[in-house]
C-alpha cells in the first residue's frame, strides 16, 4: 500500500487487490460502465459473478506476471488496473493492461499514477519485458498520456468497437521494459 497526492491535493491509496475486494470491485465496475464510451463494456454488460471475480483477483495475486491494482480515496474505489501476462513460457514476459477511473477523478493524475505503478512493478518483476494496451483511436487524452509515459503506437485494429451504431478503431500501443 502506498499513498499518492492527486492534483487537487487529495491523498489516494494504491494497493494490490485481494479476493475480499471482489464485491466492491463489481459495484465499482457497475458505476464506471455508465461513465465512458471508451470501455469494452457498457451498463449491464459486465456479467462476472462474485465467485468469478474473487477467483480472478486471487489468480492475479498468485501469479508472478499478473497484477490487480486498486486506487482508493477515503475507502471508495476510484480506479482499477489489471495486467495479465502470458500463461506459456514463450509469452510469459508479455501482457496487456486495462484501466478504469471514476469520471469525477478524471484529470487528477489517477491513471498516470497507476500506470507508473504498473511500469515499476514490471521492471522489478524480472519477468515482464513488454506491456501492451488497446485504446480507442479517438481517445486523444488517453493516447497523449500513454505516449507521455513512453508507450508507442504499434498498429491499429479496425472496427474493434461497435457502439451506438458505429464502428470504432483502436490503436495497439506498447512499452518495452529493458
Amino acid at each position: 500500500m502506498k499513498k499518492y497526492r492527486l492534483k487537487d491535493g487529495k491523498i489516494m491509496i494504491v494497493r494490490e487487490g485481494n479476493g475480499k475486494d471482489a464485491d466492491r470491485v463489481l459495484q465499482y465496475i457497475k458505476r464506471v460502465a455508465c461513465e465512458s464510451d471508451n470501455l469494452t463494456f457498457g451498463e449491464g454488460e459486465f456479467n462476472t459473478t462474485l465467485e468469478e471475480e474473487v477467483r480472478f483477483i486471487e489468480e492475479c495475486r498468485k501469479s508472478k506476471n499478473s497484477l490487480f491494482l486498486i486506487a482508493e480515496y477515503r475507502g471508495e474505489i476510484i480506479s482499477c488496473l489489471t495486467f495479465s501476462g502470458g500463461n506459456r513460457s514463450r509469452i510469459k514476459h508479455y501482457g496487456e493492461f486495462g484501466i478504469t477511473v471514476l469520471k469525477k477523478y478524471w484529470g487528477l493524475g489517477v491513471g498516470k499514477t497507476l500506470i507508473n505503478c504498473l511500469i515499476k512493478w514490471a521492471k522489478d518483476s524480472g519477468i515482464i519485458r513488454k506491456i501492451n494496451l488497446k485504446v480507442k483511436a479517438d481517445n486523444t487524452k488517453a493516447i497523449a498520456l500513454y505516449t507521455k509515459l513512453g508507450f508507442v503506437k504499434e498498429g491499429a485494429i479496425s472496427r474493434f468497437f461497435y457502439h451506438k451504431g458505429e464502428f470504432h478503431d483502436v490503436y495497439v500501443m506498447g512499452l518495452e521494459i529493458d
